[in-house]
Formats: C-alpha cells, sequence, structure tokens
C-alpha cells in the first residue's frame, strides 16, 4: 500500500506549495502499520523528527499507518494556542472524507492544504524565513 512515486511528489508538492505562505512546517509521516495508539504514534515521531524545536512553535505532523487506516494531526504549541478550537477537526474531515473513497494521496493534500492555508493566516511567510525541517516523507516502518 505504499505511494508510487508519483504519488510521494505530490505529497512534497503540497508540503512545499503549503510552506510557501507560511513559516510553519509540515511533515507527514507514512507507517503500513501503527504499533501503539494513534495519537500516541504520532507524538512520538512529534518527537523523533524534532518537530518541537521550531522557532515558533508552528509545527503540524501528518501521521497514517495505511493498513491499519489509522491517522493522527498534530501540532505544536504556538499552533494551538491561536487556532480555532475546531481547526484539527475540521482538517481530519477533509482527509476523512477523502480516506473513505481510498484516495490516500488526495486526503493527505487537502489536509497539507487546509493545515498551509491556516498556518498562513497566523504564522505568514516573512522575506526572511528559513525552511526549519525537511519537506520529505517519512516512511517509519521500512
Amino acid at each position: 500500500m505504499a505511494l508510487n512515486a508519483e504519488e510521494q511528489e505530490r505529497v512534497v508538492h503540497a508540503i512545499n506549495v503549503a510552506e510557501n505562505e507560511t513559516s510553519g512546517e509540515i511533515r507527514v509521516v507514512i507507517e503500513n502499520h501503527c504499533p501503539d495508539e494513534v495519537h500516541d504514534r504520532a507524538t512520538y515521531y512529534f518527537s523523533k523528527l524534532g518537530m518541537h524545536k521550531t522557532m515558533l512553535k508552528n509545527g503540524v505532523l501528518i501521521y497514517i499507518a495505511l493498513e491499519d487506516h489509522k491517522f493522527s494531526i498534530i501540532g505544536d504549541r504556538g499552533i494551538n494556542q491561536r487556532v480555532e478550537s475546531d481547526f484539527w477537526n475540521c482538517t481530519k474531515d477533509l482527509m476523512v472524507e477523502e480516506f473513505r473513497t481510498d484516495k490516500i494521496v488526495e486526503g493527505l493534500v487537502k489536509g497539507i492544504e487546509h493545515a498551509g492555508k491556516q498556518l498562513a493566516k497566523f504564522f505568514p511567510r516573512e522575506h526572511d524565513d528559513i525552511n526549519e525541517l525537511p519537506n520529505d516523507i517519512v516512511f517509519g516502518d521500512r
């Protein structure tokens, strides 16, 4: 169920486009199986990837376990202090709509786009912004 090269490029492209409008950082982690509770696994990767180290505490992690049909989105405290209380649920709802019809890449892209637009409102990209984290996909259980 892994993403092929073209699908991976679509996801990375969506991250690049989203981050062009915000100082926020978006990462995607894909595994086939989630060995723990999904939120705990996402939190593990959030820490492992150093997402809590961004200057403005504005990192977002989208974690998905393809074969287990589980996913979680978590953001750092800088985001959670600013966005509306239903922000993460709205993002998840957009993604679930695509996931239900096995459109995994479309779901990821929609989630990334939505998160990016919201991040741009609260953390607009500045002229001296630097990309603090890589924009690639992390494949966790390889």
